[in-house]
């Protein structure tokens, strides 16, 4: 179906923010594919561009099977359709600068200076449409000194200094158990895309954006840096206790596990020591200068308190109270949780099969599975998953035909190794 086909179906009530709008997604792994996804899921017709054979390099990644549906693909790629197609090969370009012709955005995140050499670069493909949205997701930004250092999550996570605050005195530093810079990066892109063809069409103007994972890993430590750059201090490994030092603010041992317990405010901070018997001391500890001061002596109160009863006990008692409390959950329970029944974070689809593409007609995998998608509720017109992700290529023979190749063409194309 056509980005006008899909309009003329949709009502004003139904019509999503990027409703008729399409992206060429030249991305791959999690940043870029993720961002472009979240495009897909409010209205955007995504094209994402892969190379004939091998695809996206995500599709086998911590994945056990060969279908090239790994966890992270189908999870990051929702909603596209799939052109494989070689961009080294000569013919390329016509058939690209087509695709650009009709395009309102690109989304790219190879190491600069690739797409230019590929003949892709943002004056190339502004010459085709004047009024493009170019966006580039990148490691450390398209110029500078470490413009072309390569980059990933982890490295990244190092660099801009996460993991010199996170972690355990006793331990040392440590990196985050999710790819916390490339998901927020990708967040970062889809929010700067979004604004950029907003911009659009209130000017009239294209704009070029660069995305960078180091800038986005800024942003997500604004206020420990500020800290730094206003009063000199470095941050110190504080485990998992508060950023604020607060001892009433921090994981504590149960009985059988951990709690999670958030006593910051100071109706919190009275109410945490009513409930554990020690409303008498609370006098001497009824400001947070005074609680950082005698940190040990409330240490002493606390943790021995919590130690002798289960999680499930303080999570009861805690709630009652009104205060902030949780058990460290593991994935399972998480995905277990009642509360996603009233939230759009999780799609079930069917898995696709067969990493070879999928023809005209062909039936998509039966077996279910269930996948994050999308981080916001909107009514009307949520966020929704147009389809499942493409298989490598499936969308390709269509796409063409969409561009005015006749079946001979494709065929010449095939034979010639272009798709």
């Amino acid at each position: 179906m056509t980005s006008e086909q899909h309009d003329q179906k949709q009502t004003n009530n139904e019509r999503q923010a990027l409703t008729g709008l399409r992206i060429l997604d030249f991305t791959q792994v999690l940043a870029g594919p993720f961002a472009t996804q979240q495009l897909a899921q409010i209205g955007a017709q995504v094209i994402k561009i892969e190379q004939p054979v091998t695809g996206d390099m995500t599709r086998g990644l911590m994945s056990a099977s060969s279908d090239g549906m790994s966890p992270s693909f189908l999870t990051c790629n929702l909603g596209k359709r799939s052109l494989a197609i070689d961009l080294k090969h000569p013919k390329a370009k016509e058939v690209i600068f087509k695709l650009v012709s009709q395009a309102d955005a690109v989304v790219e995140n190879f190491k600069p200076g690739t797409m230019e050499r590929l003949g892709f670069g943002y004056e190339a493909i502004k010459a085709v449409k004047p009024d493009i949205v170019y966006a580039s997701v990148s490691g450390f930004g398209q110029e500078g000194p470490r413009a072309s250092q390569p980059a990933y999550d982890g490295a990244i996570q190092a660099f801009s200094g996460m993991m010199s605050i996170s972690g355990h005195p006793e331990t040392g530093p440590a990196r985050s158990g999710y790819f916390s810079v490339d998901m927020s990066t990708a967040l970062n892109a889809a929010f700067s895309i979004t604004a950029a063809l907003f911009r659009r069409h209130v000017t009239g103007e294209g704009q070029r954006i660069d995305i960078s994972m180091l800038d986005t890993a800024m942003m997500m430590q604004a206020p420990q840096m500020t800290a730094y750059t206003v009063n000199g201090v470095l941050p110190e490994l504080l485990g998992n206790q508060s950023p604020t030092k607060q001892p009433t603010s921090n994981v504590f041992e149960s009985l059988d596990g951990h709690v999670q317990i958030i006593a910051m405010k100071e109706p919190q901070v009275v109410k945490l020591f009513q409930v554990l018997g020690h409303e008498q001391d609370y006098a001497k500890y009824s400001d947070p200068s005074a609680r950082l001061k005698y940190t040990d002596e409330i240490n002493a109160i606390l943790h021995p308190i919590i130690a002798a009863q289960t999680t499930a006990h303080w999570l009861k008692v805690f709630n009652e109270a009104g205060l902030p409390v949780s058990s460290i959950q593991n994935l399972a329970e998480v995905a277990e949780e009642a509360q996603f029944d009233h939230r759009l974070t999780f799609t079930e689809i069917d898995r696709p099969g067969g990493q070879k593409g999928q023809q005209k007609g062909q039936q998509k995998g039966k077996d279910k599975v269930r996948v994050v998608s999308a981080s916001h509720v909107a009514n009307p017109a949520p966020p929704t998953v147009q389809s499942p992700p493409p298989t490598l290529g499936a969308d390709t023979t269509d796409i063409l035909a969409e561009l005015g190749y006749s079946e001979s063409d494709i065929r010449t194309m095939q034979s010639e190794q272009l798709i």
